[in-house]
């Protein structure tokens, strides 16, 4: 295998993963060695009116040269409305030519679908959800949180003025999810400089229970407004990769100004690339509890300028 294509296979593997973290039971695998996968969008209604399958092939070229393949299934969606919305994917493509774009996709369709629910007179029974758009996973099992020292949760995310260095910031504990003996947890606490992921760590390492867990995989991102760049890094603590697919989620959902901190106890049986599912799974669940998920069309405006946007990473470990 070539090295560039050694390349998009794991960037693959990468957005599958945070693809199925994010969206759960909607994410279906029809042919995983054709990479061939299917996504079920709604409207977001209880009883949802406006429904469309994608389903999607990675080429083994995507995401540096070539577009996934696509096909749109619903019994609804003829004529000019497809070759719009067709349209609209293939303009999403070419304005992130070498980046991940099945998010950017499946939000897309999502806000089509949204515009024609609202364009629609709805039925006496149908209630509107105030949910987030991010869908909930509910295939892991999970117990009680059990945080030793959970403090409230504060949306710093649109800080311009970094906050005093000296003041640690507020640490969040999210849901263990328990699989086969081995439990994870993500802990969360807004940052917006390296000085503070550093006490946030070290803060968090004074908690027995943590620093005595197989792996602390954590990955950061802080948004720098002067410069419109993204200061951000990963460690995987002995999990290879662990650290680069949780910042990889991080980027799909956009989010800025946190610190991602997931705690691995090993039980003594081997769960494969389970594994990485819970510690995404982990991570999307507090970060989305804590609003630090944009919205979609935030996520595209963002991500639509990562080719202008250089990333800088920094050892912090």
């Amino acid at each position: 295998m070539a090295e560039g294509d050694a390349g998009s296979d794991q960037r693959q593997n990468e957005e599958i993963e945070a693809m199925a973290a994010i969206y759960g039971e909607e994410w279906c695998v029809i042919d995983d060695c054709a990479k061939i996968f299917c996504i079920r969008i709604s409207d977001d209604i209880d009883d949802p009116k406006w429904t469309l399958c994608l389903q999607v092939m990675l080429p083994n070229e995507y995401p540096g040269t070539a577009p996934p393949i696509y096909q749109l299934n619903a019994p609804w969606l003829k004529g000019q409305e497809r070759a719009d919305l067709s349209n609209s994917l293939e303009e999403i493509y070419i304005q992130n030519i070498g980046e991940s774009i099945l998010y950017l996709w499946v939000e897309k369709i999502r806000d089509v679908l949204i515009e024609k629910s609202q364009m629609t007179e709805p039925g006496p029974e149908v209630k509107k959800k105030t949910e987030e758009v991010v869908v909930e996973c509910e295939d892991d099992p999970i117990v009680p949180p059990q945080p030793e020292n959970s403090a409230k949760a504060v949306d710093v995310r649109v800080r311009e003025k970094p906050r005093e260095v000296e003041e640690i910031p507020p640490i969040d504990h999210g849901v263990p999810i328990t699989d086969r003996r081995s439990t994870f947890q993500a802990h969360l606490a807004p940052v917006v400089c390296p000085e503070q992921v550093k006490m946030v760590l070290s803060k968090l390492y004074e908690n027995k229970k943590i620093s005595s867990a197989t792996h602390n995989i954590y990955a950061y991102r802080i948004y720098c407004e002067d410069k419109q760049t993204f200061l951000q890094d990963s460690e995987d603590d002995g999990e290879t990769a662990a650290g680069g697919r949780l910042l990889h989620l991080m980027e799909i959902l956009n989010v800025r100004n946190v610190l991602v901190v997931v705690s691995r106890w090993y039980g003594g049986i081997l769960l494969g690339p389970d594994r990485f599912k819970h510690i995404n799974n982990c991570a999307r669940n507090i970060l989305v509890e804590k609003n630090y998920t944009s919205s979609p069309e935030e996520s595209s405006k963002a991500l639509g300028k990562n080719k202008k946007m250089k990333n800088k990473k920094r050892n912090e470990h």
